[in-house]
């Protein structure tokens, strides 16, 4: 769990006016669901939703918020941001323990590029997922999946059969889909293909000079 906490007050009224108002007063709506307990909508602190935003540990990840001194944990569901100025405008927040079991999308980290045999002759690493969604307890979602391509040749496809999850981190897709590949790179592929039109040359110019002497 991250070191976020966040202060709620409960909003009165619901609505878009009473939305905008908050926003006015530089609050941003929030609601807050799950759990066996009713949907509550309240406002937070804008600097402190900003404050968390920057610190790349508000998204989907498990959080505390406080309403009169009272703590609960929840989960960064969704943020809205505005489509011009980028700013949030509305966050929903649900309801965790951490033990709760949770869907999350976690980005892959990839590493061994340096030692993967396809990479060194030129190959170049074709990434299918960015990020994998898994199901884990909200209290253990990783940083990141480590995806180790050191063995990786040009036209091997990795998938998520193939790495190592961390404990109690399951993939939620059943199926046996591909992470990465590599393939020829562009250069690599220019490259024969001029080396072919070569050689068709020098072909072209032994069969004319053999039909010049005849």
């Amino acid at each position: 769990m991250s070191d976020i906490c966040l202060d709620v007050v409960v909003r009165e009224t619901t609505g878009t006016g009473s939305a905008r108002e908050a926003r006015r007063n530089n609050e941003i709506p929030a609601v807050i669901y799950g759990g066996d307990k009713d949907a509550v909508a309240v406002v937070l602190r804008k600097n402190e939703v900003l404050k968390a935003l920057n610190s790349g540990q508000f998204l989907s990840n498990m959080i505390e918020i406080s309403h009169k001194g009272e703590k609960q944990k929840v989960l960064t569901k969704d943020v809205q941001f505005h489509p011009v100025s980028d700013m949030p405008v509305h966050v929903d927040l649900y309801r965790v323990t951490e033990k709760t079991i949770i869907e999350v999308e976690v980005s892959v980290d990839f590493v061994g590029e340096e030692d993967s045999p396809g990479l060194k002759i030129g190959g170049t690493l074709n990434v299918v997922r960015h990020a994998i969604e898994v199901k884990c307890p909200a209290g253990k979602i990783p940083d990141s999946i480590t995806v180790d391509v050191s063995k990786m040749e040009i036209g091997d496809s990795l998938h998520i059969s193939e790495v190592t999850l961390p404990e109690n981190v399951k993939p939620s897709i059943d199926r046996d889909f591909t992470i990465a590949t590599i393939v020829s790179s562009r250069a690599s592929k220019e490259a024969d293909a001029n080396a072919a039109d070569g050689q068709e040359a020098e072909a072209a110019e032994g069969e004319a000079a053999e039909g010049g002497d005849a």
